[in-house]
């Protein structure tokens, strides 16, 4: 079941930086199919710490073709989790982790000739990793330049992998290292990735290019640069993909939060073929809130609207949801919601996880 947690074993433990670390899963056959993921998704973990139940979402750095699980883990400052991991987690070790997931992929398209731009800074590498490495495998016409942004040498995530891609793929992967804190000698290569660097990459590296596609991971700033950056360029877009960890406007409110009407909700809540009744009121404040006081196990992670663990199909009724940077327009005309952000604008609704 794809909304349920599995128990699994680290298969290896990689130190990359004195910070971060490469975790390697042993995912047994028996669920294999469940974990089949594209480039670019996440995986949601589960663990209980002092009486509390932690859940942190983190990307693949594997490629799909490699047929491992491999996630990389920075440690953050107070991070629970993060700490947890890198101080804790050892070979044979248990862990609960929830299928892949998430809409920031890549899917390959052998008989394409594409030339895609990658953007990363620090850990946003890993899914963007995965990414680089599933176009030059899987598309042998298509070219990749990737832009990563860290303090200095001594905090890049996978040097020795992308090193090794770029002699692997020498006339179709280009590398460009950005320092904020060290210098390479090269100028417009010293700084943060924001809206002054990209004008000088992109005319040093970039200005005879054809773009395809862009892809970017990292903090919101650098995102939002990026994102307008390339629509300002003339690039459509739904051919502009970032993937937001998290957002300090997360926990925003709009009028649908402040000048809600409908008291009471009645809702129905499917999943795993099951069906759960309860009523919403104005003491939840969300789906799913509401779905837990209930009793329902309920698939989320980050709770902020950043991430699409917790999507589900409204089939009845309707909801706002306060945030989303996870769901494509596309999605959200469709009915789907992020349930973590959701609240409803009648008096029920009907809402699946297994759409």
């Amino acid at each position: 079941m794809r909304n349920k947690f599995h128990t699994v074993q680290i298969s290896s433990v990689r130190s990359l930086t004195d910070d971060s670390a490469e975790i390697s899963l042993q995912i047994p056959s028996e669920i294999s199919a469940l974990f089949k993921f594209y480039a670019g998704q996440y995986l949601t973990f589960r663990v209980h710490l002092n009486g509390e139940e932690i859940r942190r979402s983190y990307s693949l750095c594997s490629a799909p073709f490699e047929g491992a699980y491999r996630v990389g883990i920075k440690r953050v400052d107070q991070g629970v989790f993060s700490n947890f991991a890198l101080d804790q987690l050892k070979v044979g070790v248990p862990i609960e982790v929830m299928p892949p997931t998430g809409n920031f992929k890549y899917q390959p398209n052998p008989e394409v000739k594409k030339n895609v731009v990658l953007f990363a800074a620090g850990s946003g590498i890993t899914p963007i990793l995965s990414i680089a490495k599933t176009i030059l495998h899987d598309e042998p016409n298509s070219s990749v330049t990737l832009f990563f942004g860290n303090k200095g040498f001594s905090k890049v995530m996978f040097a020795e992998e992308l090193e090794q891609l770029k002699n692997n793929y020498l006339t179709r992967f280009r590398l460009y290292h950005v320092f904020s804190q060290e210098s390479q000698g090269i100028p417009i290569q010293k700084g943060r990735i924001n809206q002054e660097r990209l004008i000088a990459l992109y005319q040093a590296f970039l200005t005879h290019e054809t773009i395809d596609d862009v892809y970017v991971c990292g903090p919101e700033e650098m995102i939002y640069s990026v994102k307008s950056f390339f629509e300002e360029k003339g690039l459509p877009s739904n051919q502009i993909h970032f993937e937001l960890f998290h957002s300090g406007n997360s926990t925003k409110t709009n009028a649908s939060e402040e000048k809600r009407k409908i008291s009471t909700c009645d809702v129905e809540l499917i999943i795993d073929d099951d069906l759960i009744s309860f009523q919403m009121d104005e003491s939840d404040k969300n789906l799913i809130v509401a779905a837990q006081r209930a009793g329902a196990d309920v698939p989320f992670a980050c709770k902020g609207g950043v991430c699409c663990t917790c999507k589900a199909k409204i089939l009845e009724g309707e909801a706002e949801m306060l945030v989303n940077y996870a769901l494509e327009p596309e999605e959200v005309e469709m009915g789907y919601v992020l349930t973590c952000q959701a609240i409803p604008t009648s008096n029920r609704i009907i809402i699946s996880f297994d759409e």
